[in-house]
């Protein structure tokens, strides 16, 4: 199940909400701002990121930039960044959005494709393919 973590403030969330929608996947939306955060969907967020837990926080919130002044978050321990995490939820940057193998902080239209199905993506690519086949027939006829 892909889940959506957002604010509704936020223009990147409604973006990618309404990517998710258009596609017609199915998704759950958790609120940011709102709601607090589980433990394991935090865990879940961390596991994934391929640049440590740096490419998940908001430098630019207040949150944590009050914190920086206290807190030295490359000495931080896994649990207690979770627990922070927890605490601070604010300072998660968003969107995000998860499943059980891949993680997209950030709306990207091209990234996002990713959260696709395999078929509809191979889909898309042989109609891109075909596309590029057929301009490059156009333009050596045009060159002749």
């Amino acid at each position: 199940m892909i889940k959506l973590f957002s604010s509704t403030n936020c223009v990147s969330s409604k973006k990618m909400k309404q990517w998710l929608m258009a596609n017609k996947l199915e998704f759950k939306e958790i609120n940011i701002l709102e709601n607090s955060l589980q433990r394991g969907d935090i865990m879940r967020i961390l596991s994934l990121t391929e640049l440590g837990a740096e490419e998940n926080i908001s430098k630019r919130s207040n949150i944590y930039k009050e914190l920086s002044q206290t807190i030295e978050f490359d000495e931080l321990t896994t649990n207690q960044l979770v627990d922070l995490i927890i605490k601070n939820h604010r300072m998660l940057r968003r969107p995000l959005l998860v499943d059980d193998y891949r993680l997209q902080v950030g709306y990207n239209e091209d990234d996002i494709r990713k959260f696709l199905p395999r078929t509809v993506r191979k889909v898309e690519l042989i109609t891109a393919i075909e596309n590029v086949r057929s301009w490059d027939t156009e333009v050596q006829a045009l060159l002749g």
